[in-house]
């Protein structure tokens, strides 16, 4: 049996039931889920991938898509947190940009994005937390599900408020608030990975996925979203169990991937899973894929077994 896979840190305990820091009973049972997943992974005698399986896929994936850059660059206001997956300096805005990208195109979150900045301004978030959710949802219709993603935009500014005494989240990545109060006013010093994590899903809304890329392109951190193509590549390629779904896929991933790999893999997935339709069902799993090849050539896998797996794959994603 191999060993329980553990990482080197260990995790800040987390209250169960509703604690005396006034967290609900849905707030927590997400904290509760995230602290037994952050020293073990929940498939512990699940072998896969295995760093060189990783570090194989990432120069297979790299080789194929030469025009996409896995090696990581700084976030940069320049950038619209909507369309690059929340690549901005400004940790709130990288949270509310990841927070449109949910389930629509990279055009549309972006168009949403531009709609609330040029609506009540860039970064202006105490007009967005007072404004009506009206003007907010308006400012957002291309994204999609704006009605939902302005109450849940407005809702975590005006509990960061609420928190911490100021529009900010800055505190996550080691920068002062003088006007801060509480944790954030706290050192200076750069929050660990499972308390950015912690803090960020506490939040009604933010889930493992848009926490996690708030850390890895952000925060700078070793994380490792997995979205929709990632979860269905990761099931092609066998490594994750068929029960699992996408947050103890997450899980699971986050602990097995090597760190230096997660940022250029992660990027490479979703270029490659956006751009291949030899290992999308809509093609019936047929068609040439550099991942159906490699399955092949590391993992023995038949020709006559390829498009069945894509189609597994796709449906369980």
């Amino acid at each position: 049996m191999p060993p329980v896979l553990k990482r080197s840190r260990s995790p800040t305990p987390v209250r169960v039931g509703l604690a005396a820091d006034g967290l609900s009973p849905h707030k927590d049972k997400k904290l509760k889920l995230l602290a037994s997943h952050a020293i073990a992974s929940p498939f512990p005698d699940f072998p896969h991938p295995t760093p060189a399986e990783a570090a194989q896929v990432h120069d297979v994936l790299s080789s194929a898509h030469p025009n996409i850059a896995p090696a990581r660059s700084a976030p940069t206001d320049a950038n619209d947190s909507a369309g690059t997956c929340g690549k901005v300096p400004n940790v709130l805005e990288s949270l509310i940009g990841t927070i449109l990208s949910q389930n629509t195109t990279s055009k549309n979150s972006t168009a949403a994005k531009r709609g609330l900045d040029q609506k009540l301004g860039r970064n202006n978030f105490a007009a967005i937390a007072q404004a009506p959710k009206a003007d907010v949802v308006d400012a957002i219709r291309t994204g999609g599900l704006a009605n939902k993603k302005a109450g849940v935009i407005q809702k975590i500014l005006q509990e960061v408020k609420k928190r911490h005494g100021v529009y900010s989240l800055q505190h996550l990545a080691g920068v002062l608030d003088p006007d801060a109060k509480g944790k954030a006013k706290a050192s200076g010093d750069v929050v660990s990975d499972e308390e950015a994590m912690k803090e960020l899903v506490s939040y009604d809304g933010v889930g493992p996925k848009t926490a996690s890329c708030v850390l890895l392109f952000c925060l700078g951190r070793a994380s490792f979203p997995v979205d929709t193509h990632v979860f269905r590549l990761s099931k092609l390629l066998g490594w994750v169990p068929t029960k699992a779904d996408r947050i103890t896929a997450q899980a699971h991933l986050d602990l097995k991937v090597p760190n230096e790999l997660k940022y250029g893999l992660h990027v490479l997935m979703v270029a490659h899973g956006r751009r291949c339709s030899g290992c999308k069902g809509g093609n019936r799993g047929k068609g040439d894929c550099v991942l159906k090849m490699w399955l092949k050539e590391h993992r023995g896998v038949k020709d006559e077994e390829l498009p069945e797996l894509v189609l597994k794959a796709e449906e369980a994603a």
